[in-house]
This record gives C-alpha cells, structure tokens and sequence, in this order.
C-alpha cells in the first residue's frame, strides 16, 4: 500500500518535506487556472503545468511543458492533478502514470466509466493511486490543498474525513472545525460509480496515521462502498472512533440524484442498507451534518481519547 501521506508531505528530515512538488495538467483552461491560483495561495508547491502546444510558456511562475514526462523530470513531482475536459482524461491520465506520477487526482466530471475503469486497472499496474474522477480533491490542512474545495472549512488536528460528496466534504469538515476537531487530512472519494480509490481503499490508507483520534465517513446513496467498508472494519475490529453521515435518505427509490453513483434498486444501495450496516459496525450515523461532531465527541469521551 503507498503511504499516502508520505507522498503529500514527506517525512521529517526530507529537504523537501511539506514542500511536494504537483504538476496540473491543464493548467491554462478556465477551471484549470482557477484552481491553480487558489491551490498556489494556499501554498501548494505547484511546480509545473502540461499544456499540449503550450510548452515553453509560464502561468505566472509556473513553467508549462508539453507532456507529463518532460514535467517529471524537470521537477521530480509524484503527484499530478488533471483539470482537462472529460474526452481527454483517458489519454491524459495514461500519459501521467506513464511518466512516473504515483498520485493522480482526477477533477473531471462525466468521465465514460469504461475510460475509468481503464485508468484504474493501470493505475494499480503501475503501483499508482488515482482519487476520483469526479472528486473535490485530498486536502492536508494548512499544508497542501489538491483539488478545488474552499480552504475555509478546514483546520489542522486529528480527524480524518473520507467524503463521496464535494459540498458534504466541506459542510462537514466546517461543523468539525467549529467544534474544535480539526482534520488530518480529508479525501474526496467522487460521486460515480466507479472510483480510482473506493472509501475502504481510502480507509487503508489512512488507518495508521499518526496520532489519528477518529475518522468520518461521508457517504450518500447508491453502490455499495459504505457496506463493503463497513464489513471490513467488522472483520478487522477496528478500534478507533469512526462515526458516519449518510446523504439522500429521503430521495425517491431508483431515481438518480445528482451523482451519477446515487440511484437506489430496491434496498441496494439504500439509505436503510448503509444506516444498518454501520449500526453492526458500531459507527453510529449522523441525521444532519451538525450532528456528525456531537457524535463524534461521544465516541472518542467512550474510548478515552
């Protein structure tokens, strides 16, 4: 499994710990520079954009090659982010891993599941993690923002937060903040069927995080990502506090809402499923996403954190 967290931050005594180096790819588009200004605010190491016809050129300090590879070896980033239209993800996403990139976040949206699912197999091929697409991005706060959330919801401390909502990523995140438990870091799982990292892949990632206290789940309806989770932690008994929040339980049964993940059949991916799963896992699940830190408070006063 790859340390996640080493890739976004290092390790203490790295010349460039905190310091990552992150390519974007499509670095000039309307969304794309967008982003990269505020990722560049919120001090993210942006060290180089890709641009096809663009090479040579800067956005602000920022040199523009023409492929990924020329971008990896003039900065050495391991992280990519890709802000390109979804027709040209596969090519895009492709030409990253095969440079050498070992975290993908992947922005776009309606991204053609068969292209995804190819980027995934060759991903894991490439001993690669992609997060998305459709994701808000993965978020260290007050070190590195890769994606597009807003920096205000988010503070510094021990609470992980795993999300397959972008807007629920940062209602959440900011009723934590309010009530004192700021987060470790927070991942954007992405709201289509499939996923480059699945809320269990996310999980593992971040079970062994130093001075972890607890972790938030983020899940909504459709598929089946927040029972699988929820079963692995049964059979693993995992002790840390976990408590849950589940989106769309009053949405109508087998009428997509929004994500194109959301649509329920009969009880498959229903509210009901998800809320009883976790209730077997012990994780108890929030009503209302102000209610996700009181819970949260009652789990870590009963494990003694």
């Amino acid at each position: 499994m790859i340390d996640i967290f080493e890739l976004l931050r290092g390790n203490p005594g790295d010349s460039d710990y905190k310091k990552k180096p992150i390519i974007v790819q499509g670095i000039t588009g309307k969304f794309g520079s967008l982003h990269t200004k505020n990722m560049i605010d919120y001090g993210t190491n942006v060290a180089a954009g890709v641009v096809p016809g663009k090479g040579g050129q800067k956005f602000g300090n920022v040199p523009i090659y023409e492929h990924v590879k020329e971008a990896v070896d003039a900065t050495g980033a391991k992280i990519s982010i890709i802000f390109v239209p979804a027709k040209f993800f596969l090519n895009a996403a492709k030409e990253a891993l095969e440079a050498g990139i070992k975290l993908l976040v992947a922005i776009p949206e309606n991204v053609p599941v068969r292209d995804t699912m190819q980027i995934v197999e060759f991903a894991k091929k490439n001993d690669s993690i992609m997060i998305g697409p459709n994701t808000p991005g993965v978020l260290i706060p007050e070190l590195i923002k890769i994606g597009i959330m807003p920096a205000s919801p988010f503070k510094a401390g021990n609470i992980v937060v795993l999300s397959k909502s972008g807007t629920l990523l940062y209602e959440i995140s900011d009723c934590l903040s309010e009530a004192g438990f700021g987060q470790s870091i927070t991942i954007g799982i992405g709201g289509d069927p499939i996923n480059g990292t699945r809320l269990i892949d996310a999980f593992n990632m971040v079970k062994e995080i130093p001075d972890l206290q607890g972790i938030v789940i983020v899940g909504e309806i459709g598929g089946d990502a927040e029972e699988i989770l929820a079963q692995h932690l049964i059979e693993i008994d995992f002790k840390k506090p976990i408590v849950a929040y589940i989106a769309g339980r009053t949405a109508p049964k087998e009428k997509r809402m929004g994500h194109a993940g959301a649509i329920v059949y009969g009880n498959y991916g229903s509210a009901e499923s998800k809320v009883s799963m976790f209730n077997k896992a012990n994780i108890p699940v929030a009503k209302r996403p102000i209610e996700v830190p009181i819970l949260l408070a009652g789990k870590l006063e009963q494990s003694g954190d």
